[in-house]
């Protein structure tokens, strides 16, 4: 049964979506507010928290996934030059330090312009995106931030897609 079989209304809001799915998969989530929900997520590698905020402004879904990460600051200026190597890579989202409460970020956003729906699928698509994109880099990240090694060798490790579950 595909995921939007369970949503017959055209005027689903689209973080009860995410609220469905969530409960669905399982992961711990708090509805913050009627606009933004945030989740913990287990990966192979870490538990991620993500959180999903819509923006009727923007006519925006945004989503953000973080980890924890405190670098030693002389592998800073590598870290950084490996964030721009890794975000040549991702096709959908980005990667960020965020250096004050030491976190890597991982961002996308769905613009849902002209009153275009988020489906089901869209929405669980991109939280899989998410995780799988930060399980694939985390090691990367590690290696530079403590093994010393180059962006080029870390990122060696993340040629192989990573294995897991999101």
């Amino acid at each position: 049964m595909a995921l939007s079989e369970d949503y017959l209304s055209d005027d689903i809001h689209p973080i009860d979506i995410v609220e469905t799915l969530a409960e669905r998969h399982e992961w711990d989530f708090d509805r913050i507010a009627e606009d933004q929900i945030a989740m913990a997520v287990e990966g192979q590698w870490r538990t991620y928290s993500i959180t999903l905020a819509w923006s009727p402004y923007d006519e925006t879904l945004r989503l953000i996934c973080t980890f924890e990460m405190e670098p030693p600051e002389h592998s800073m200026p590598d870290l950084y030059e490996g964030l721009n190597s890794i975000n040549d890579q991702c096709w959908a989202g980005s990667f960020s330090y965020w250096a004050e409460p030491k976190l890597m970020v991982y961002r996308y956003g769905l613009v849902l312009s002209g009153g275009q729906i988020a489906s089901p699928e869209q929405i669980d698509t991109m939280i899989g995106a998410a995780v799988t994109a930060s399980e694939r880099y985390y090691p990367a990240f590690q290696l530079i931030a403590w093994a010393g090694k180059t962006p080029n060798e870390a990122l060696q490790i993340a040629i192989a897609e990573a294995y897991g579950r999101a």
